[in-house]
């Protein structure tokens, strides 16, 4: 039993360490509402929140973008959201997939990740030049080699997050499945 006082101080300290960090702190969380933004497709439209929120709820999907490849991990879930688009469709979702990375050339990145897949009329891909987006929603991850943590978010007609999950690693994502539970809870 002499080292359980030293092992629960290590899990204390790891977990109030994991707790201060920047992507826990302002992540979007259940409950809270979801900050507007505009941002804007890789034809330069642009996309905001709170007006393709006046169409039924919006599924928020911020991928890792362009960390110098494609993301098989989000070209797969990706894939996997298309697959379902009747479904997302009969619960009269918009599905926003937010690409970030750097600005240069991150136009291009994001047609090459699209090119190929046919996106359903309520599914829209815009980027996120420079990490705007992503920083002001606290999902900026911070390693070399990265640039945002894979997340999820449905958000009612209201604003507010009925469903958040944001992923640590590069897998671990929401599950389809599990997204359109959440959007059955909300209000069409």
């Amino acid at each position: 039993m002499s080292g359980f006082p030293c092992f629960a101080a290590v899990l204390g300290l790891m977990l109030e360490v994991l707790l201060a960090s920047p992507a826990f702190a302002g992540s979007p969380r259940v409950g809270s509402t979801a900050a507007d933004f505009t941002l804007k497709t890789p034809g330069g439209d642009p996309i905001r929140l709170a007006t393709i929120k006046e169409k039924g709820p919006v599924v928020l999907v911020v991928l890792r973008g362009w960390p110098g490849y494609q993301c098989p991990l989000c070209t797969r879930q990706v894939g996997e959201l298309i697959g379902k688009s009747k479904e997302f469709q009969a619960s009269q979702a918009q599905v926003l997939l937010v690409y970030p990375g750097p600005a240069e050339n991150l136009k291009g990145h994001a047609e090459e990740f699209v090119q190929g897949k046919s996106l359903p009329d309520n599914f829209t891909l815009v980027v996120d030049p420079d990490f705007g987006f992503t920083k002001s929603y606290d999902l900026r991850w911070e390693a070399p080699g990265e640039t945002a943590y894979p997340s999820t978010f449905v958000i009612d007609r209201q604003g507010k997050i009925v469903f958040a999950k944001t992923s640590r690693s590069h897998g671990d994502r929401a599950k389809v499945a599990v997204v359109l539970q959440a959007l059955k809870k909300v209000d069409h």
